[in-house]
């Protein structure tokens, strides 16, 4: 249950950054998941172990490499992390801890992404039993499932998708803004009938994996867990005022 955990943490923490603009381009998870085929599909067996590359070139197209702008050694260090748990319950042999290279490739289209694999020692003493440190061998591109048009879902990723909930006077309301205005207002996104909420009392805002409660200025103020604050982060299970009325916050698992 290791690989499912840095799974879900994949999608959780990459997922509300790049899920705006990555629609069509390569998820952070599909990467996970190829990479530990291509451990699988190049092992090499020696007398006693079987030996598996060590280091992994991810090839992105331009607008691909981008995306990851500011995020890229967190995520190159969660998918280290993923392949040597992979590595780990297949009881294969590294001669290193797995290694992952980002390239950009011109001639590579947006959803498109390459992997080249190889063994490299890394100024270790070689070990008798272990394969010669090979040469990169061919990259293998991976071209998106779905049209360019249409967008790569979680469920043809094989993960679930994380949504945040609100739940009031026995109403409940699934967020799916990045940015979702609470109050009495009828323009409001979440619309709280409660004649001491102000029109647009404050507004819940996903920043990457995490959600914020923000006041807009209201006239009576806003309390999470029993707290007057301009802005709070939202945990499962948060409890905030607005007026008279208290909402909870949760996120579940579709």
């Amino acid at each position: 249950m290791v690989l499912r955990g840095i799974e879900q943490r994949l999608e959780r923490v990459f997922e509300g950054v790049f899920g705006r603009a990555f629609r069509t381009n390569v998820q952070p998870v599909e990467l996970a998941r190829k990479l530990a085929k291509e451990m699988d599909d190049h092992r090499s067996t020696s007398v006693t172990r079987v030996y598996v590359p060590n280091e992994y070139t991810i090839y992105l197209s331009p607008g691909d490499r981008e995306q990851f702008e500011g995020y890229e050694n967190s995520l190159v260090s969660e998918l280290e992390e993923y392949l040597s748990e992979h590595a780990a319950r297949e009881n294969y042999a590294l001669l290193t801890p797995p290694r992952i290279l980002f390239e950009t490739d011109e001639d590579l289209a947006v959803g498109e992404f390459g992997i080249a694999t190889r063994m490299a020692q890394y100024g270790r003493r070689e070990d008798e039993a272990a394969p010669e440190a090979a040469t990169p061998g061919a990259t293998m591109i991976y071209k998106p499932r779905t049209q360019p048009t249409e967008a790569a879902s979680l469920e043809e990723l094989g993960v679930e998708r994380e949504v945040a909930v609100l739940q009031w006077n026995g109403q409940r309301h699934v967020l799916e803004k990045q940015r979702s205005v609470l109050g009495r207002s009828r323009d409001a996104d979440v619309q709280i009938e409660d004649p001491n909420i102000s029109r647009r009392h404050a507004e819940v805002v996903q920043e990457g994996s995490a959600y914020w409660l923000v006041d807009l200025g209201s006239t009576n103020g806003t309390e999470v867990n029993g707290r007057r604050v301009q802005r709070a982060r939202l945990d499962d299970g948060s409890r905030f005022t607005l007026g008279e009325t208290t909402v909870t916050f949760s996120t579940e698992r579709e």
